[in-house]
């Protein structure tokens, strides 16, 4: 069963977990500049780099988790929840830079390799480091799910990539060790590069996709389809109808709006009980979610240039 908020430890929130890859960040930050510094490793020197994305990107991502706890006001209405979205996007350009980065430094020292040296310490303070990330990420991944934060899932992302850089970084490393084979090395900083360039990327597009309203995902429409289609099913034929069903996403919360057709003989406390009890059985299905529904006549007809009639 997915892990929901209140199934959670009550200190697995979005705001400490990011409190807490700060502080990792600083900590892999001093490992691993340690180990490119002991073993003059071009590949350790790429996952240096990265950690410091890792630090500007968590901070990042607290602040704006921060903004998008907020309530709404009179100049957000719907709440800030966008907010996390800004996080995801920053995130994925720190990660397209570093990557172009790593390219640059990693191409100069194919063509002039250089000896290794102190490879056993490098290798230990490298693999320390990466357990934190990679045990932090998991946290992060299960409270992402939770709260349907996006900018946590991001930063667990990224903490993964890490953890798939120094992964690359060491084999190249031990390579070069074992073979005296310099240019292993360099190869693996570019393959390291081309790993973390294709998390930028899709982190940046998944933003953006936020950012313009994009439509909730198909396993969440799915649900609030099955639910319409109960209340359709548990009166006779053509006494409801549902049309007009459109979704959007916005950081941790989702929304849906709708039209609600009912007889015209319905008394208005007939119709506004039932459309209560469609927005709880919603709302119960999806968790977060906000409906707005609009009540018709089953007669009546809402003209819009793009009909959207799903039931």
């Amino acid at each position: 069963m997915p892990p929901t908020a209140s199934t959670l430890h009550p200190w697995f929130t979005p705001r400490n977990l990011l409190w807490a890859s700060v502080a990792v960040a600083l900590v892999t930050i001093v490992l691993k500049t340690l180990a490119w510094y002991v073993t003059g490793s071009v590949g350790l020197l790429s996952d240096a780099l990265e950690s410091f994305v890792n630090l500007a990107s968590a901070i990042f991502a607290l602040a704006m988790v921060t903004v998008a706890q907020r309530p709404a006001d009179d100049n957000h209405p719907y709440g800030h929840h966008k907010a996390e979205y800004f996080s995801s996007g920053f995130e994925g350009i720190l990660i397209v830079g570093v990557s172009l980065g790593i390219f640059w430094a990693a191409g100069h020292r194919l063509f002039d390799p250089q000896p290794l040296e102190q490879v056993g310490w490098g290798l230990v303070l490298s693999a320390v480091s990466s357990g934190l990330n990679g045990l932090l990420a998991w946290f992060m991944f299960r409270s992402a799910r939770a709260y349907r934060s996006i900018a946590l899932e991001a930063d667990a992302r990224h903490l993964v990539t890490d953890v798939w850089t120094s992964a690359g970084v060491l084999v190249g490393i031990a390579g070069a060790a074992l073979t005296g084979w310099l240019w292993l090395d360099a190869v693996a900083a570019i393959a390291v590069a081309i790993n973390i360039l294709k998390e930028g990327v899709s982190l940046v597009w998944r933003s953006s996709q936020g950012l313009m309203d994009e439509a909730a995902p198909p396993a969440v429409q799915a649900r609030i389809e099955a639910t319409l289609q109960q209340f359709v099913q548990g009166q006779a034929p053509g006494v409801l109808r549902f049309d007009h069903v459109s979704t959007r996403r916005a950081g941790q919360r989702q929304f849906v709006d709708l039209h609600l057709h009912v007889p015209a003989i319905w008394t208005l406390g007939q119709a506004a009980d039932l459309r209560g009890q469609v927005e709880r059985a919603l709302m119960a299905a999806v968790p977060g979610l906000r409906a707005t529904i609009e009540l018709l006549p089953t007669d009546v007809e809402a003209h819009f240039d793009d009909p959207k009639d799903v039931t």
